[in-house]
């Protein structure tokens, strides 16, 4: 299983504070930041690029065993041969760069290898620039699932964002991906925002269903320190929506998109049956997995996370994990799916008075040999989590 971070994006949006830098252009040429953020080596696009891309090339070069082993079943036990490729925005990096990198990731394999899932994520503007010639070389070489960042259907809501497309570039981009072959296609979604009203959320909902893609990821808008929402949140210029707004939101979306035929199998995500995410699955059972690229982070045999700095060329930083880290991991991202944690699990490291009390309230569920917490109580996961850990 392996991730690759690629940290440029054309314009920072609102509420983003992953790791990224600017690497579009004015109509006079300057790099244009967005809310005050810094902006590394401005208006040397393609010498950054350059830099970023001999650098994960050197890396995979130091980590190929390592990378072979992430894929191999057979050595590793529970294993995903996945390609999750995430940003940043990934469909700003040049094809030359892009196929350079696949070529060197190719490299540590036998010839022929294809990864069971490979995702690209992609920004609808980029994808309406670039059209079908450019979706059918990545699909070419191994792309079967592409993560398209949507966000919303409302063109007032998209430009508070500051994202770059609007709707109707969202909706092209999804059909000339839909022509060129993709099989797989997700979209992302957000809820919570200050000041929408239902019938925007269920507008929202209707125009991402009417599309029908084979998988929906929606998120409540939070804050993070590292985005201008996070600097407009301390200096007192934003507000977050009240918890009762978001949970109409919320209840409107499992409800809507169960109706549609979708399976509620994470907390943030929706799937058309036999269709969830691969890769993102194995990170919830913890199943280990290389991360290249600055920002990155790796899991190696459930006990050792490494963190790749985020300066050119980057460093590493490593962390053992505790036996109370590795438990409070495995409980919390197992019950942020449909499957849950293994009850004898459950019942060996958290509070078995607490356990008891949440199935007796149904806070949580007993389903087989797994414990889970309801669709019902998904909303409030946080808060059962935080008192089982």
């Amino acid at each position: 299983m392996i991730y690759l971070h690629v940290p440029f994006c054309r314009s920072f949006c609102i509420y983003c504070g992953f790791y990224s830098e600017l690497a579009g252009k004015s109509q006079s040429g300057s790099p244009v930041p967005f809310g005050g953020r810094k902006v590394r080596c401005p208006g040397r696009e393609q010498e950054r690029m350059e830099a970023y891309a001999e650098e994960v090339i050197a890396e995979i070069g130091r980590r190929k065993e390592e990378i072979r082993l992430s894929a191999d079943s057979s050595i590793v036990g529970d294993s995903a041969d996945t390609l999750y490729i995430g940003g940043g925005t990934p469909s700003v990096l040049s094809e030359e760069h892009f196929f350079r990198i696949l070529d060197a990731i190719d490299e540590v394999f036998p010839a022929g290898h294809r990864f069971r899932e490979f995702t690209l994520e992609v920004n609808p503007e980029d994808i309406v620039e670039r059209k079908e010639p450019y979706v059918r070389a990545l699909l070419a070489r191994g792309v079967n699932r592409v993560s398209m960042g949507v966000q919303s259907f409302d063109d007032g809501l998209l430009r508070w964002m500051n994202r770059r497309h609007n709707a109707e570039k969202a909706q092209e981009a999804y059909h000339i991906l839909r022509k060129a072959g993709v099989p797989n296609i997700s979209i992302d979604l957000i809820f919570g925002i200050p000041g929408i009203d239902s019938r925007t959320w269920h507008d929202t909902l209707e125009q991402a269903i009417s599309l029908y893609p084979e998988h929906i990821s929606s998120y409540q808008l939070s804050i993070d320190d590292n985005s201008v929402l996070g600097r407009l949140s301390e200096e007192g210029r934003f507000q977050e929506a009240p918890d009762e707004e978001c949970r109409s939101q919320y209840d409107y979306l499992c409800h809507r998109l169960a109706d549609a035929g979708y399976h509620h199998y994470e907390i943030s995500n929706f799937s058309l049956p036999g269709k969830e995410a691969i890769h993102n699955s194995a990170y919830w059972r913890r199943v280990p997995y290389v991360g290249l690229g600055p920002g990155a982070h790796s899991l190696v045999n459930g006990r050792l996370r490494t963190a790749n700095t985020e300066e050119v060329p980057w460093k590493v930083v490593t962390d053992c994990l505790t036996e109370e880290d590795v438990k409070v991991e495995t409980i919390m991202l197992g019950l942020r799916t449909d499957i849950g944690v293994k009850k004898s699990y459950l019942y060996a490291h958290a509070d078995k008075h607490v356990v008891e009390s949440y199935l007796k309230s149904g806070c949580l569920v007993s389903v087989g040999d797994h414990v889970r917490i309801p669709e019902s109580e998904f909303f409030v996961s946080d808060d059962i989590i935080c008192g089982l850990i």
